[in-house]
């Protein structure tokens, strides 16, 4: 159902967000209502596949729950950059691999009812050790986890961080050889 919208006020202008208040007008009703939009840029995840078949996963301390989780390498496209390209930066800054080959996996949103984050996820193949290029604030310890392992920990709830979930489980459901 398409909503005309009679206002929009941003709250909040940041480096990765933008905070907007909707002001919405139902056609048929004339009804109005509210809306509170995180506009974001989108992202990429990165399913990193060792030769051995082990996936590269990394425990990434995550300052707003004040914790790390285990997780797959991700990270927020900057303006007008292919997320192909952004999974390939993303990758070397957080595990130091670099890819020879990278799949599109497809794309989500992360959050619909308030973010408009769209996450591309792609496989990563072919991969070679180098050195990792953090950037400041971020403590990133890299993982690599035998794929069983891996499920199991999503089973488990070892693994909560949605992207790696839906990205791993997509892959494990249609793109894995079995």
């Amino acid at each position: 159902m398409a909503h005309t919208v009679v206002d929009r006020q941003i709250v909040y202008n940041g480096k990765k967000v933008r905070l907007e208040l909707h002001h919405l007008e139902d056609p048929d009703t004339g009804r109005r209502h509210k809306r509170e939009v995180c506009v974001h840029p989108g992202a990429v995840v990165v399913l990193p596949i060792l030769p051995d078949g082990r996936v590269v996963l990394i425990k990434n301390y995550r300052y707003a729950i004040e914790e790390s989780l285990l997780e797959l390498p991700a990270g927020t496209l900057e303006k007008g950059e292919e997320p192909i390209n952004c999974a390939g930066r993303e990758l070397i800054e957080e595990t130091g691999y670099t890819a020879r080959r990278l799949k599109s996996l497809g794309s989500f949103f992360t959050s619909p009812g308030i973010l408009s984050e769209r996450m591309y996820a792609f496989a990563a193949y072919d991969l070679t050790a180098g050195e990792q290029a953090t950037e400041v604030g971020e403590q990133i310890e890299v993982r690599p986890t035998a794929w069983d392992d891996a499920i199991d920990m999503i089973r488990s709830g070892s693994i909560r961080d949605a992207k790696t979930i839906a990205t791993m489980l997509i892959y494990d459901r249609f793109h894995r050889a079995k």
